[in-house]
């Protein structure tokens, strides 16, 4: 077994990398640009073999920036088409009669909630929607600048994902996949800790699409099964179910978008539902964060129990960023520890 000595300078390695990420808040950029460079690289993969199939003389080199640049161009071609259609389809679907709808049952909420409530509970509660907006108005001067902020850090952190999407997709283009001359040694070292962490980072991603896809199974029986076996369909159904999916694959802050957009949408047959919506919703992300850590665990040949602990390590030091990254940082680890025969 190696003294502490010995083991810290073995994964100095990927805490140097990490440490600045995380303390500098850029595990956006640095997600982004891992999966638009894995996105390009594994198409790429895919056309260059194509390519040498329908002809043998594109076989090597040649073809690298080619297959590169068209998978670049594919990928961020059909992005942008997916996004229009789907904007203009959710346009579509949420006519004046949803929103007048929900507003319907927004007051008949209201009006189950004074019955309900005791009084002294009761008469917090607005008495009809001009009301609720009133309060909703008052809240949103008095926590002005709270909500400026938290609109700064939402378009920062889109920037972030601008920005590491070029990035990435820049290093899939201009890296060569197998470089035929030798490197220096400090760059061979520093492709060779790249090329690990993209492979982590893959084994997680494609876990992650995996407890997606269980999560966006999961909501679709309640939302196209048991609600309109019971007579309660939700307006836009299907879209939910694609943006349950698509909001999947960020753990923790994905879950809370869809969640809020399902528990508002069932708000249109009102409080019973509703909260039938939010119990459900609740029970599927207990049940994944356990999934979480059995299926990414099984990826990256750790135990269920190890991965949750430093998922709540990390989510204690570094808030949700270090949630969302102690999966990778955990398999690098323990990738280090098994190539020195310490496990």
């Amino acid at each position: 077994m190696p003294d502490i000595k010995t083991f810290l300078l073995a994964i100095g390695g990927v805490v140097v990398m990490w440490l600045p990420v995380l303390l500098l808040h850029l595990t956006l950029v640095l997600f982004s640009a891992l999966i638009a460079y894995a996105l390009t690289r594994s198409i790429a993969d895919w056309l260059r073999k194509q390519m040498a199939y329908l002809r043998p003389s594109w076989r090597g080199f040649q073809t690298h920036q080619l297959a590169e640049w068209l998978a670049l161009a594919g990928w961020l071609l059909i992005t942008v088409v997916l996004v229009v259609l789907t904007g203009d389809w959710v346009a579509e679907k949420m006519s004046v009669d949803v929103f007048g709808k929900l507003v319907e049952q927004i007051t008949l909420v209201l009006d189950q909630l004074h019955r309900m409530l005791p009084d002294d509970v009761a008469r917090h509660v607005p008495s009809s929607v001009s009301m609720l907006q009133t309060q909703l108005l008052a809240m949103v001067k008095t926590y002005a600048p709270q909500l400026q902020l938290a609109g700064i850090h939402t378009l920062r952190g889109l920037g972030y994902v601008l920005i590491g999407t070029v990035i990435g997709s820049m290093m899939a283009v201009q890296i060569t996949p197998r470089p035929r001359a030798p490197l220096p040694p400090i760059v061979s070292y520093a492709r060779g800790q790249f090329d690990e962490l993209t492979q982590v980072f893959g084994d997680v991603f494609f876990a992650q699409v995996k407890i997606s896809t269980i999560n966006t199974f999961l909501t679709a029986v309640y939302l196209l099964g048991i609600l309109p076996l019971v007579g309660h369909p939700l307006p836009m159904a299907w879209t939910v179910v694609l943006i349950t999916f698509a909001c999947g694959l960020i753990p923790v802050v994905g879950n809370l978008v869809s969640n809020v957009i399902i528990v508002l949408l069932s708000l249109t047959h009102g409080l019973g539902v509703s909260l039938a919506s939010l119990a459900w919703l609740v029970s599927i992300h207990k049940l994944e964060y356990f999934l979480n850590a059995q299926i990414i665990g099984h990826r990256i040949h750790a135990a269920a129990w190890e991965l949750l602990i430093m998922m709540l390590l990390f989510e204690a030091t570094f808030g949700i960023a270090g949630l969302v990254a102690a999966p990778v940082i955990y398999a690098q680890i323990k990738r280090v520890l098994l190539h020195r025969g310490w496990l």
